[in-house]
Formats: C-alpha cells, structure tokens, sequence
C-alpha cells in the first residue's frame, strides 16, 4: 500500500434508535422528511460523503439502524455531523446511541504495512 501524505477516507458507524415521532410517520412521510429536511442540509453544508443504511432492529432493542457515513476526509466528517445537529434527524426523529470513527486499515498506514483483509468467493 503507498504511503502518502493525503488525508484518508473518515468512515463513521452512526448507531441510531428510532424515536416515537418517526415512527408515527407513515413511510411516504418519512421518506419526504429525510428528502426535504435532511438531505438538502446535508448537501448544502459539504460534499464528498456518502451514506448506507442499515436496518438493526430485528436484533437489537437498544439500537434499531446502523447508518455508515464515507467521507474524503475528518473536514467533510466534521461538517456532515454539524448539519445533522441541525435538522429534526438528531433527537427528534433518532437519538444517536453512538458513534464509532475510523480509518480502514489505518494500523498498515501507519506501519507501511499492505492491509490485512479476507476475500471469500
């Protein structure tokens, strides 16, 4: 893996709970709240970060989605959880239970080590 000075990708693992307001929404609802009054904040205050969403509440009662945030670097990171703050998204619609924040591979970069990873086909 080369080592350069660039920045590394920030991924962010959000884990949420779904509050009472969100679920008293009905689906179409929900979806226009997240495209009318997250999205345009969120695309407004930066760019280069890129969301996945997953549903945990089938396993877990203490935190029901997993959203994982990509972001080119900690500035982008930084800005995407400022405009969060500022929507209905952070602890009106979720609390936010945790975040966990990280760089893949970060341990190789750091020793100039190629990553470590498994690939099964």
């Amino acid at each position: 893996m080369p080592t350069g000075t660039a920045e590394p990708p920030v991924t962010a693992f959000m884990l949420v709970k779904t509050a009472p307001e969100w679920l008293a929404l009905t689906v179409q609802e929900r979806v226009d709240a997240f495209t009318t009054e997250v999205l345009p904040v969120i695309e407004a205050r930066t760019t280069g970060v890129r969301s996945r969403f997953y549903d945990t509440e089938f396993y877990s009662a203490r935190v029901t989605d997993v959203w994982v945030w990509e972001a080119e670097d900690h500035r982008a990171y930084r800005l995407l959880i400022d405009a969060l703050r500022e929507t209905p998204f952070w602890d009106r619609y979720f609390e936010v239970v945790e975040l966990l924040v990280g760089t893949e591979n970060g341990y190789a970069r750091t020793y100039g080590l190629e990553p470590l990873a498994t690939i099964t086909t």
